[in-house]
């Protein structure tokens, strides 16, 4: 069984089924969780009014977002992160499915860290990111200055009907930043009939 972290779901179904005067041991065994997990689950995050399950799901969102990230890069989560990197995931998707499995809510940047901290170890984690090929440059500042495109579709991976221009709705755009970032013109360039449409915006603060 995968290491993954009570969702709100669980502790949604843990609090109706107390209320039922159901025990700990039958909740465990439904939700495929240690009765040691459950027991810790409503000991660590049960309030004045009880177990409730939004309460609880607070206190354990405010618990892991407070651990270091040393702490939250446990060996279980190193892991996952490896089996989804193996796969060709990207590190943007990699934090996104860790956090709708509720598994943990890890910024992509730190998974690109890990990455090169692997690679400098020796590892081959790095072989596995999409522009691995390319010149790697080093990330700098802060994580969060910088945004990823999930799902992102490389060039040179999109249908050969659009390649060779055999067929209309396949478009490509370009973009020019005026000085100081005072505004913007996109060029939209249709690939099948080569008719291009220049669309200015001005006045942007970006």
């Amino acid at each position: 069984m995968g290491y993954r972290h009570l969702s709100l779901t669980d502790r949604h179904y843990i609090e109706t089924e107390r209320k039922m005067g159901a025990s700990l041991n039958k909740i465990a065994e439904a939700l495929n969780r240690s009765q040691s997990t459950i027991s810790r689950e409503v000991a660590r995050n049960s309030g004045g009014r009880g177990y409730r399950h939004q309460q609880a799901d607070r206190k354990a969102q405010k618990r892991h977002e407070s651990k270091p990230k040393t702490i939250k890069m446990t060996r279980e989560i190193k892991e996952l992160v490896n089996g989804y990197i193996e796969q060709d995931w990207s590190p943007e998707q990699v934090a996104g499915r860790l956090k709708d499995d509720g598994v943990i809510n890890l910024h992509h940047e730190t998974i690109y860290q890990y990455i090169l901290t692997d690679k400098k170890a020796g590892g081959e984690l790095y072989r596995h990111l999409r522009h691995q090929k390319k010149t790697y440059r080093k990330r700098y500042g802060s994580a969060h200055n910088r945004t990823g495109i999930p799902g992102r579709v490389d060039i040179d991976q999109r249908p050969e009907a659009a390649n060779n221009r055999s067929r209309v709705g396949d478009w490509e755009a370009d973009t020019i930043i005026g000085h100081n970032h005072k505004g913007v013109i996109t060029t939209l360039d249709e690939r099948k009939r080569s008719n291009q449409t220049v669309l200015p915006v001005t006045d942007i603060a970006l």
